[in-house]
């Protein structure tokens, strides 16, 4: 059984790999997984996730006691996700760069658009566009809850992403597909727009992505 150091360890390797692509700056963001099913290990507040240490990290409860060390400040966040999604073992909020600026750039939009790109269905099902809730707050939280459980990637707008998983690995894959999508989409629009697959073709992606479960790819 993995212990909670070891975990704080693969956390740590989560965050330093965010910063690397350019998804987490200074003390942005926050990691957490799920240890048992009450208790949460997460990221701490005010300190550089590239630069943490195992040992900074916070213990909650799923009812929002501090047992050990300074939590994130944005932990109702987790912790709504942890409520409202029972397969969640892990959460991953950061900052990508191209998904915010889609959410500031195009307000109009419900979600990326998914239309245009196959691999946005195959591999999320949909990316949806939370509206906007003031960072630290319970919105924060609130604002997802028509989302949860079905999707496990989401654009938090004008603030960062968010993404949940079964485990860490999963949670990872899901913020980097978020950013890897929304540049190729940044990049198709400064080079002439948008187009979209035919209907007909995104219905069969959909039937596709069904097939293949839940999970993010």
């Amino acid at each position: 059984m993995t212990t909670p150091r070891e975990i704080s360890e693969q956390i740590v390797e989560v965050a330093r790999r965010l910063h690397e692509r350019n998804m987490l700056a200074a003390a942005d963001g926050n990691i957490s997984f799920r240890i048992s099913d009450q208790e949460i290990l997460i990221t701490p507040s005010g300190i550089a996730k590239a630069f943490m240490k195992p040992q900074e990290m916070a213990l909650i409860t799923l009812d929002n006691n501090v047992l050990a060390g300074k939590p994130s400040g944005e932990r109702l966040m987790h912790l709504e996700i942890y409520k409202q999604c029972p397969q969640a073992k892990a959460v991953i909020h950061a900052h990508p760069p191209t998904a915010i600026a889609w959410s500031i750039a195009r307000p109009d939009l419900k979600e990326l658009p998914a239309d245009s790109l196959s691999e946005v269905i195959l591999a999320t099902g949909r990316i949806p566009f939370v509206p906007y809730a003031r960072p630290g707050t319970l919105d924060m939280g609130t604002h997802m809850t028509p989302f949860l459980p079905k999707h496990r990637a989401l654009i938090l707008s004008r603030h960062g992403a968010v993404a949940w998983g079964e485990d860490l690995d999963e949670a990872y894959r899901g913020m980097e597909r978020i950013e890897h999508s929304a540049l190729i989409l940044a990049k198709a629009v400064q080079l002439g727009g948008l187009t979209s697959l035919p209907a007909e073709e995104v219905a069969v992606l959909h039937k596709m992505r069904a097939e293949l479960g839940d999970r993010l790819l």
